[in-house]
């Protein structure tokens, strides 16, 4: 008997609950329900708009209300972008033999990046070994210029294969450190790439990225950056 009275009071009281619930809330949660079946069904087919590849830096922009300024808004966060829009692929992505040494290793026969020296100051390779420059947020190379001076220097390397060289890879001072690391990384694998397609030996090419610590011109204007955004050659005669 107190068992039976028990599970009628139960029962009674999930009941008088569930009738407490106004008619507009039941419809409401009953849209809400329709909308994420319906969202649901949108991405499992790959049809839900919001979810969108970016592909651009102003698509990638937050921006907030300027409760200052009426009607204005100020920009909150900026996200680097890709280094290259979606149609370019940078040389550097590709993978390219490494070099058989790692230079100043124990028992390697090529020393340290400090036995280097800069062709700035070898008279009759200072026109030959020009610096590579580069696009903002970019490791590809582009320019009659720059190109120029990758087919002089293959040529060069090809002809004296005693010649070792170290590639270094720099940005300019915007940017975090470790983003910049890698970018520089980038850019100096791109222009070893590039003369590796043209026939340099892959053993007597080394790369190392110095990021923003070593700027050319210690300025904060588009000019000095866009000489800082640069691939620079350091060399060792055998």
């Amino acid at each position: 008997m107190k068992k039976s009275f028990l599970l009628l009071f139960v029962l009674g009281s999930i009941l008088s609950s569930s009738c407490n619930r106004q008619p507009v809330e039941v419809w409401d949660d009953t849209k809400s329900c329709g909308r994420h079946i319906n969202r649901g069904l949108s991405t499992l087919c790959g049809q839900y708009a919001p979810s969108k590849q970016v592909n651009s830096r102003d698509e990638f922009i937050g921006w907030k209300e300027d409760a200052a300024n009426a009607g204005a808004y100020q920009e909150e966060y900026i996200a680097i972008p890709d280094e290259q829009p979606c149609n370019a692929i940078a040389m550097a992505d590709f993978q390219k033999p490494q070099p058989y040494e790692t230079p100043g290793d124990p028992g390697s026969s090529v020393p340290g990046i400090s036995a280097f020296r800069d062709p700035a100051t070898m008279p009759s390779l200072r026109n030959v070994f020009r610096n590579i420059t580069f696009e903002y947020n970019s490791n590809l190379i582009k320019g009659e210029g720059n190109m120029a001076t990758i087919n002089a220097v293959s040529n060069y390397l090809r002809s004296n294969p005693n010649v070792y060289v170290f590639i270094e890879g720099h940005c300019d001072e915007r940017g975090p450190e470790a983003y910049n690391l890698a970018l520089g990384s980038r850019r100096g694998n791109s222009v070893r790439n590039m003369l590796l397609d043209q026939g340099v030996n892959p053993d007597h090419v080394f790369t190392i990225s110095y990021g923003a610590e070593r700027p050319l011109i210690m300025e904060s204007h588009e000019q000095a950056w866009g000489q800082n955004r640069r691939a620079e050659f350091k060399l060792y005669i055998n």
